[in-house]
């Protein structure tokens, strides 16, 4: 990746640039259109006292019930070219558990559903081994599930899920970051599951899921997009501990995610080097820096904000680094504006 000092847009030289939206996947289409669902469902979150970022919370009393859903995406693509649906079930688990855990909730139960264009015992067995393997590694209870074969609906198969978790009221974190903290954050295990359609659109230009992988431990290119999403629940007890104010996913949208804990600027000066694999859909996809770090975590899965003296007692204590601070935003200072994300020289 180049560092990029605004001279040029950080794009490798060759063919034509990708982009996410050149893939198939326009993010600004993509929240508009998200925009007019909770508007015709006559939800409004910003004017929800009990309302996250990242789960719907119900008051049921003495807590919280909390409610999140998410599923794999086109991850499930190259699973089907390589035949091998191991691990799409942890994907599963990790996108909605970790969504649970930065708004500061213990996930305790998951449901899935798996729709298919017809019914295949050996894949539906490996789906629920990693659903199985999800759970675990989360500490949560599959209570359910719904199979459904929809041969003129999906092609192949979709599989997606809910989590339920519980949050005492003094629980949940408030997600919103003030000026001073400190940024901790925490490793990704690769690209999880967000950005593949732009990640599968650059490693198959000239290349095929089953070639030999050139980096790291993987057999093929396959293996190392199909790598799990890491799981973060086991964040959620010392995030408390020391005080964390909000956290964010770093999933669709990449690094803008940090907008969720407010209209601040965060200053990102130490962030975890991206894995090999971001370099190498990078190079092949001739992607700029920019569009990368709008798309992908880039080595960083889940970040928090929290108070400077606390955030190197956090980072310690759970594998984590203190990557960067929290500054007053344009907004805060009275200008038109909202956050802004300064990483690796460039602005987001």
């Amino acid at each position: 990746m180049s560092e990029g000092d605004g001279s040029d847009d950080g794009a490798p030289d060759g063919d034509d640039e990708l982009t996410y939206a050149d893939a198939g996947v326009d993010i600004d289409a993509s929240e508009a259109a998200t925009a007019a669902l909770i508007g015709a469902v006559g939800s409004d979150p910003e004017a929800d006292d009990d309302a996250s970022d990242y789960a719907g919370l119900l008051d049921i009393g003495d807590r919280y019930l909390a409610l999140a859903t998410d599923g794999v995406g086109t991850k499930l693509l190259v699973a089907e070219a390589l035949g091998d649906y191991s691990t799409v079930g942890i994907d599963c688990i990790a996108m909605n558990v970790n969504d649970l855990v930065a708004a500061g909730v213990r996930p305790v139960a998951f449901v899935d559903y798996l729709a298919v264009d017809e019914p295949d015992e050996a894949f539906a067995e490996q789906v629920g081994e990693g659903l199985a393997r999800g759970a675990d590694l989360a500490d949560i209870e599959l209570v359910g599930g719904e199979t459904a074969v929809m041969p003129e609906v999906v092609r192949g198969l979709d599989l997606a899920g809910t989590c339920a978790g519980l949050a005492a009221k003094d629980g949940v974190f408030d997600g919103r970051a003030e000026p001073g903290d400190a940024l901790v954050g925490w490793r990704s295990s690769g690209i999880h599951s967000n950005g593949l359609t732009l990640a599968r659109e650059a490693v198959t230009r000239d290349h095929a899921y089953a070639d030999p992988c050139p980096f790291g431990d993987y057999e093929t290119l396959g293996d190392a997009l199909l790598e799990p999403t890491a799981i973060y629940t086991d964040l959620l007890d010392p995030m408390r501990e020391h005080g964390v104010r909000g956290a964010a996913h770093v999933t669709g949208g990449g690094w803008t995610n940090l907008d969720r804990l407010g209209d601040r600027r965060y200053v990102v000066e130490d962030a975890f080097d991206p894995q090999s694999v971001f370099e190498f859909v990078q190079s092949e996809g001739n992607v700029s820096d920019e569009e990368m770090y709008r798309t992908f975590n880039m080595g960083t899965g889940f970040v928090a904000a929290v108070d400077p003296d606390a955030a190197e007692s956090l980072a310690t204590a759970t594998d984590g680094r203190v990557i960067g601070r929290v500054e007053e935003g344009a907004t805060d200072a009275g200008a038109d504006g909202g956050a802004s994300i300064a990483i690796r020289g460039l602005e987001l």
